[in-house]
């Protein structure tokens, strides 16, 4: 049975200046990420910007990413959309491309019901074979799913687990306790990555990782051998540039950060605007000291 475990990004999808997908970033990226030691690669998520980019590029963009990681990793990819029918086409269409698991966000803007859901939720694990991770973020998407309705939804054989982006360390506790072990709860507030662990948790997607992926992989790796005080130090690490991440429209400054350590991923798209000089200048001192520390490599 797959398990979605460890730490798997959530990359950006780099756009060249007139915001048409850039292949040769996007590979490259992937390739940071694969020699970073990541334990997956999630793309078409939230700081993917799939909410801004049409069918015909999710598929583009998915077919690039299987290609270069060339199963080296698992690739998991946002199939998530607002209605049911749109869902289950994008989740057929990225097992044709060789997708290994699909992570798949609530339908969002109309204020759904936990019914609607589970039957949404239903419907596509009926669709395909893949894996699904399904992927909480209400303060996006308007919605969430509560612990009861993650709980029924788990005992469908292909949905495997659930990345967690409510920013509550109790809700996650509250999915871990009312799901079975082999139920993967994946941290998605990258502040709460070991403590997730601690409790349960199966690893994270992580955004901050297209960044510092050996740092949030040591989270995970030294987690695991049983190096407690190395991986909060790990932890501690993801701090400043998290804290960033609101200075600007996501994910304005997590592009711009990997713009200035040499992965070119462009801007995000409009109406998403380029970061401020102020906000710029902070990005830098948070970049300059992790330079200083050797973790990354100013361009």
């Amino acid at each position: 049975m797959f398990q979605a475990k460890g730490i798997i990004p959530a990359i950006v999808t780099p756009f060249t200046p007139a915001e048409e997908v850039n292949e040769a970033a996007l590979r490259q990226l992937v390739r940071r990420m694969l020699k970073g030691g990541v334990h997956g690669v999630f793309a078409l998520g939230t700081n993917g910007e799939f909410f801004a980019m049409s069918y015909e590029e999710k598929v583009q963009v998915a077919q690039i990413v299987v290609d270069e990681v060339a199963g080296k990793v698992p690739v998991y990819l946002g199939a998530g959309g607002v209605t049911t029918r749109e869902t289950i086409a994008l989740a057929q269409a990225f097992a044709k491309i060789g997708a290994d698991a699909l992570s798949v966000i609530t339908p969002w803007f109309l204020p759904f019901t936990q019914g609607e859901m589970v039957t949404h939720f239903t419907r596509l694990a009926a669709a395909t074979d893949l894996p699904i991770v399904l992927y909480n973020i209400p303060a996006r998407a308007g919605v969430a799913l509560n612990p009861p309705t993650v709980a029924q939804l788990a005992k469908i054989d292909n949905i495997v687990g659930i990345k967690d982006s409510s920013g509550s360390f109790d809700n996650i506790l509250k999915y871990i306790s009312s799901t079975e072990k082999d139920f993967s709860v994946l941290a998605g507030t990258d502040s709460l990555i070991l403590p997730a662990l601690m409790s349960g948790g199966q690893g994270a997607i992580a955004a901050t990782a297209n960044l510092l992926p050996e740092v949030v992989v040591s989270v995970y790796n030294h987690f695991q051998a049983g190096d407690f005080a190395k991986a909060q130090e790990a932890q501690a690490y993801l701090a400043p540039i998290r804290n960033l991440f609101a200075s600007g429209t996501l994910p304005s400054v997590l592009k711009e950060s990997l713009n200035m350590t040499g992965i070119p991923v462009g801007p995000a798209r409009r109406p998403v605007a380029p970061i401020s000089d102020a906000v710029r200048a902070d990005l830098l001192k948070v970049l300059q000291g992790y330079a200083a520390a050797g973790l990354v490599e100013l361009a």
